[in-house]
């Protein structure tokens, strides 16, 4: 795993269909791409042997064949796919779809974070034991303009 912090910005004016961001980022324990499929623009069928795989739609609304019978999902859903299931991915739509892509295999690792009270804190506790921080006073929120 890569040390640090790294950040990435999502850019949709791009013109391949798909970008690793995981590589942008130097994430090594799951895969996340950007998928940009223009109007009729469709993605290869496809299953994994041990990875399964989420699907975010960002915008546009994704035409997901799964075995051959295809659902749409719009901005806001997301899917889950498991690894031997066969999948496509379609824009069937008048606009770009952007879609985000997770994919993993092996066991999630849950429930190994340590939260702190305050920035000065070096001893943590489980999320669970640690209050959440009182909200921000008007004061300190940013201005709209």
């Amino acid at each position: 795993m890569e040390p640090g912090v790294t950040y990435a910005k999502i850019d949709t004016t791009r013109t391949e269909r798909f970008v690793t961001l995981r590589r942008m980022l130097g994430v090594t324990s799951f895969g996340i791409n950007l998928i940009l499929l223009r109007p009729g623009q469709r993605g290869r069928i496809h299953r994994h042997e041990k990875q399964e795989e989420v699907f975010l739609v960002l915008e546009g609304t994704l035409s997901l064949g799964i075995e051959g019978d295809e659902r749409d999902l719009h901005a806001g859903e997301l899917v889950r796919v498991a690894p031997e299931v066969r999948r496509q991915l379609v824009n069937r739509g008048p606009e770009k779809l952007v879609l985000l892509a997770l994919g993993a295999a092996g066991r999630h690792v849950g429930r190994d974070g340590v939260a702190f009270t305050s920035w000065e804190s070096k001893t943590g506790a489980t999320p669970q034991e640690t209050p959440l921080p009182d909200d921000l006073p008007a004061s300190e929120l940013r201005d709209r303009t």
